[in-house]
């Protein structure tokens, strides 16, 4: 009786490739999209500048040749002179300038406070504090217009009407911007960091400085951004609290173009195209930034 031992080399399986080197030949590995993605997102990429196009043609056009059929659908001729026109009747300059000093002030206020303030939800420890992340989760269900009336009282009373901090005070903080503050420092914001500061002697304002700020640099970003583009385009609390002569924004002086018994249109877009050309300037210029703090925001090592 013969027996038969196996070879050791020949039994021994085979070993698996490294992990590290796996991951990076599937990190570095390039995803290509099919035909009918690429179809998809040029339809969705044509979809969404449509509007824009449209805009800028019926600025181009007469009032008379946009109540034909069909309507045009390539540029005319009067953009320049519907331009002129928008930009003195509606003294577009001043409502531009005002505009960017709100919506500037409203964002960076809006970053401020509310990433104190989610980073005191998130990390702090102090009485109530569930009651009073509820209750300001809670403001954001109720409606805005049922607030306009003692609002305007409280503004009137404070002979802050017709003036700029009678829009940029009533917005200078928002639930959402709390809420999505917490919600980010909670994940993004490791409690030993905060421990370690406070065991080198830091003080709260140093912690939120040197410590908050960097580790909430995406969501600030994404925040402001949010908050920025929502105060460009505001008009309900404006129209109210502002006028038309007065200190306008964008949106208040657009409200008087083009009027008159037949009201131009091709006037009131040329008006519109002014008032969006600046926010895509700010993509072009900062587009990068923006996206890169989003995508910084969203994949965690």
């Amino acid at each position: 009786m013969t027996a038969t031992v196996s070879s050791p080399r020949a039994s021994a399986p085979s070993a698996p490739p490294p992990a590290g080197r796996k991951g990076r030949s599937r990190a570095g590995r390039q995803l290509h999209g099919g035909k009918i993605t690429y179809a998809v997102l040029i339809l969705f990429t044509v979809g969404s500048l449509f509007p824009l196009v449209w805009t800028a043609v019926a600025a181009s056009r007469t009032n008379t040749r946009l109540a034909e059929t069909p309507p045009p659908f390539w540029f005319g001729g009067n953009l320049f002179h519907n331009l002129d026109l928008a930009w003195n009747d509606a003294n577009m300059g001043a409502a531009l300038l005002n505009t960017a000093v709100v919506a500037g002030t409203i964002a960076a206020g809006t970053v401020l406070f509310s990433t104190i303030a989610g980073f005191a939800f998130a990390k702090l420890r102090f009485r109530f504090k569930n009651l009073l992340l509820m209750l300001t989760i809670g403001t954001m269900m109720v409606p805005p217009q049922l607030s306009v009336v003692p609002l305007y009282m409280m503004v009137a009373k404070l002979e802050w009407t017709d003036q700029l901090q009678a829009v940029i005070l009533p917005t200078l903080v928002s639930a959402f911007g709390v809420f999505f503050m917490r919600q980010y420092l909670t994940q993004a914001l490791p409690t030993e960091l905060i421990e370690a500061a406070r065991v080198d002697g830091a003080s709260s304002l140093r912690i939120i400085w040197h410590v908050v700020f960097p580790a909430a640099r995406p969501a600030m970003a994404v925040l402001g951004m949010l908050t920025f583009v929502q105060a460009w385009n505001d008009f309900f609390w404006p129209i109210i609290a502002l006028t038309q002569t007065g200190n306008p924004t964008v949106q208040v002086a657009l409200n008087g173009l083009g009027r008159g018994y037949i009201p131009d249109q091709s006037v009131i877009m040329a008006g519109a195209l002014l008032g969006t050309l600046p926010l895509l300037i700010a993509f072009v210029l900062f587009g990068k930034q923006i996206v890169g703090g989003i995508m910084q925001g969203a994949v965690k090592g």
